[in-house]
């Protein structure tokens, strides 16, 4: 049998993990939910829920996939015990990476091209007003062809790094983007808060203000932090175990989730005060949603001296975040074929770019050719679909699937678990924890699962006066739940 191969460093482990986690969302979701949910104090719950909830998960995650030393594909069928469902969940892990990648391959295109848009000048023609940006944004949209090209390279720029291996390809390449990353939005951020007025959005952005937090409401702050921090670290669909079974046990798992926790807070924390200071600088309220992103900051970048270089060292920035999670999962995606059918890295690899560039083509058709086909309601697109499945299913229900997996007995168990995550040097996970993270996570993930229907088709059914559409779709994440429980709670047979 062939040994796994490994990471060549543990910094190579903990900016890989890192650059699966640090995405699109930390950039634009973060700094307009600070700026919706009230600045600081927001960020002060956020930062609580990511060590209360964030962290447990991702110590789980780590631990199946170091203690199976395979990916999501098999590791439950590894350990788990004889006559139980766990390795059920594999294939909607699985399910869970490709959907993830029919549009978000997309996106690293966005900002590829974003860039490219920068760095040619295409925004610095003069004084631009809003509906130019706006057009800018909707043309790219309107066309196939531009999406489908700038697609086609994130995916032939990703898979060809994966397909180095993890050492040479994966950790090498990473590392490298990571710590241009890292650099990139010191330097966006410096620049932000030396613009005129930026003072101002960097006391809304760090000064907790409680009253602000009233006004919005305190348990949407609440939840809304709360909810930020269980997304943030894209845990539940595998995408950290595969990382975890590259991983030697010289180091304990709690402190390695701990740095790549930090690292993934720290970057949202930076791009906060790279857009929010801006923003206040130009007049511009920070909250105004993803539209911030490729609306509001391109008019920004305009208005300042030199825009035209801190837009394409924006863009890039964004760029280096995209495809840092695109190479992560696309290695997680190649490890399934050779886990499951023990086909070599290249034949995966050529085998799963056909494969992905194919699937990614009705996100991108859902905008134009395919813009009639409106799956959640008026206004959404095959992209919204698909991101709905992903982020407001596939992620909860994996991550109650990976923590319960690591505390029930019928399970892993929990003394398996805290073996896995305590081995090696670094801190340890604390055991007093056991019933908070076996009872009272799971609950939250739950109640989190929930709200996240109730709070999408609430709005809908309110808007058509159609209850049923809300009950429709709350039977639907009710049966999701029954599945999970079918998994999670299937017993152990008799020995003979």
């Amino acid at each position: 049998m062939k040994e796994r191969e490994k990471f060549g460093s543990r910094l190579g482990f903990i900016l890989v993990s890192a650059g699966c986690a640090i995405g699109i969302g930390n950039v634009w979701k973060f700094p307009y939910m600070a700026g919706q949910l009230g600045g600081a104090a927001f960020i002060v719950i956020y930062l609580a829920f990511l060590v209360l909830m964030g962290w447990p998960i991702m110590v789980s995650e780590f631990a199946v996939g170091r203690g199976s030393q395979k990916s999501c594909a098999t590791s439950f069928r590894v350990l788990e015990k004889k006559g139980t469902r766990w390795h059920h969940y594999g294939w909607f892990g699985m399910a869970g990476n490709y959907l993830l990648m029919m549009f978000y391959t997309m996106v690293a295109g966005w900002m590829m091209y974003y860039c490219y848009r920068c760095l040619t000048g295409e925004f610095s023609q003069g004084a631009m007003d809003t509906q130019v940006v706006v057009d800018k944004f909707n043309g790219m949209l309107a066309s196939p062809g531009i999406l489908t090209f700038w697609m086609v390279v994130a995916v032939l720029l990703s898979f060809g790094i994966c397909a180095f291996g993890v050492q040479k390809g994966v950790e090498r390449i990473t590392k490298v983007m990571m710590i241009a990353l890292l650099a990139l939005i010191v330097v966006l951020a410096v620049n932000s808060v030396r613009l005129p007025g930026a003072i101002e959005g960097v006391k809304f952005y760090l000064i907790p203000d409680f009253q602000k937090m009233k006004e919005v409401g305190i348990g949407n702050v609440i939840f809304g932090a709360m909810s930020q921090a269980f997304f943030t670290l894209s845990l539940g669909i595998g995408a950290m175990a595969i990382f975890g079974s590259y991983l030697d046990k010289d180091r304990s798992l709690t402190g390695e989730a701990m740095n790549i926790g930090i690292l993934d807070t720290f970057v949202a924390l930076m791009a906060g005060m790279i857009i929010i200071p801006a923003c206040f600088s130009f007049g511009v309220e920070p909250n105004a949603g993803p539209s911030l992103i490729f609306i509001t900051l391109p008019q920004i970048f305009n208005q300042m001296a030199a825009g035209r270089v801190w837009g394409t060292l924006f863009f890039l920035f964004l760029s280096f975040a995209a495809l840092s999670t695109v190479i992560a999962v696309f290695e997680n995606i190649i490890s399934f074929a050779m886990d499951l059918f023990g086909v070599s890295r290249k034949k995966a690899v050529a085998v799963n770019i056909v494969l992905i560039i194919a699937l990614s083509m009705p996100a991108i058709l859902g905008f134009n050719v395919l813009s009639g086909i409106e799956p959640l309601g008026a206004g959404s697109g095959i992209m919204d679909l698909e991101d709905f499945l992903v982020s407001n299913n596939l992620l909860p229900l994996g991550s109650l699937v990976y923590l319960m997996f690591c505390t029930r007995e019928n399970g892993w168990g929990w003394d398996n678990f805290i073996q896995e995550a305590n081995t090696g040097n670094g801190k340890k996970f604390p055991l007093f924890v056991r019933g908070y993270v076996t009872y009272v996570i799971p609950i939250l993930i739950v109640v989190i699962y929930l709200k996240g229907y109730w709070d999408m088709f609430a709005p809908k059914a309110a808007a058509e006066n159609n209850p049923m559409l809300l009950i429709g779709w709350m039977c639907v994440a009710v049966a999701f739940l029954i599945f999970i429980g079918w998994i999670t709670f299937s017993g152990k047979k008799k020995e003979k």
